[in-house]
């Protein structure tokens, strides 16, 4: 078998075209000529980078362009733009594929957040780019009581970075492991709180497609926080429809996948005797098979879900307003207190490893990811 060697003079461009990895091969004829395209190539990719830092960098219509409030508000000046030196790192709260998430506390204020912290690197080579500016997306343009919040976003030379707020009364995940079973009120109160939440979204054209209990979380005072927004789907009207197959395909081997799948299309659901009717109601509707006659969605969507009867004894307003008396109160003595969080993280050290100075230069600079929301509040 004849292998092809690369031709003399030979450059490789990768960079990024909005959410696209894109890789360009090209040669020229002496060593010379390369080294000039190269040294021509990182001088404008600096230049660029420089640009989008100063907040300089703009569009050729940008001096006739309309900018409304909000977009006022959540412009960063120079001096405004933060960086990972404004923060003192306390304890690691988890890790994973693409990075970890660290309790910080601002230094300039005292107040504590959960930074998000991804490398460059791996969410380019897996392929995570539109997934992670999508959740930078949806943290900038939402708001709503039970939706985690942005405070800052900003990126360094290899790593992207959420400011979001810190939430320590632990995962539902966690909850409902140590406690086995929810008691119908308490699940009227996490229910609640979620459709109030995805009701917002929907209203934002914006679709949550990765809602677990991994993905929810108490506030110290036993309110829900929704978090993780990577596969949400933006632009999504009533008579749209969506064909991309993710989330969490329940908590199996993958050997055990199509058969959950065939139970999900073909199997009718049993219930335990100890539910109520109004909860067997709602859960019966909620599971129809064809998604046309399923409960929520109808041109009422979430609406349709507040009028069933499980829901009849409360006032959305209160609901959204937290009026409501949670079920549970997280046993947390301080902001610090991450007693909720898995021992697996928090006992570990703190390493933020720097970038390697050979390569520290040739990582992607990411366009309008930094973010304040400082106007806003």
């Amino acid at each position: 078998m004849k292998t092809e060697r690369p031709k003399p003079n030979t450059f490789i461009i990768r960079c990024l075209q909005w959410t696209t990895v894109i890789e360009r091969t090209f040669h020229v004829d002496t060593p010379e000529e390369r080294d000039e395209w190269v040294e021509a190539i990182q001088m404008v990719a600096d230049k660029l980078a420089k640009q989008e830092e100063e907040g300089i960098l703009c569009s050729p219509t940008s001096q006739i362009e309309i900018v409304n409030e909000e977009e006022m508000d959540t412009s960063i000046s120079h001096h405004k733009r933060k960086t990972m030196n404004d923060f003192d790192y306390l304890k690691l709260l988890g890790k994973g594929t693409f990075g970890k998430v660290i309790l910080v506390k601002e230094k300039a204020s005292g107040t504590y957040y959960a930074m998000k912290i991804l490398k460059k690197e791996v969410i380019i080579a897996k392929d995570e780019v539109a997934h992670t500016l999508t959740e930078s997306r949806v943290l900038k343009n939402t708001r709503h009581p039970f939706l985690t919040s942005l405070k800052y976003s900003f990126q360094t030379k290899d790593r992207l970075c959420f400011v979001m707020e810190y939430v320590n009364g632990g995962e539902l995940f966690f909850h409902l492991s140590r406690e086995r079973v929810f008691s119908e009120d308490r699940t009227r109160f996490y229910g609640a709180e979620i459709v109030s939440a995805l009701d917002y979204l929907h209203s934002a054209k914006i679709v949550y497609r990765d809602l677990k209990l991994e993905n929810l979380m108490l506030d110290k005072d036993g309110h829900i926080k929704i978090t993780d927004f990577g596969l949400c789907k933006e632009g999504i009207t009533d008579a749209a429809t969506m064909k991309t197959f993710c989330g969490t395909p329940e908590y199996l081997a993958p050997e055990d996948h199509e058969k959950l799948f065939e139970l999900i299309l073909m199997e009718e659901i049993k219930f335990p005797r100890t539910l109520s009717a109004d909860a067997k109601s709602l859960l019966s509707g909620l599971l129809i098979k064809d998604p046309n006659k399923r409960l929520g969605g109808g041109p009422d969507d979430a609406k349709e879900i507040m009028r069933h009867s499980f829901f009849s004894a409360l006032d959305w307003q209160d609901v959204y307003d937290k009026k409501l008396l949670p079920p549970f109160k997280p046993q947390v003595s301080s902001e610090t207190d991450t007693r909720y969080f898995d021992e697996e993280f928090t006992a570990q050290t703190i390493t933020i490893t720097p970038p390697e100075k050979s390569d520290s230069e040739r990582r992607p600079h990411f366009p309008q990811f930094s973010y304040s929301a400082s106007g806003r509040e």
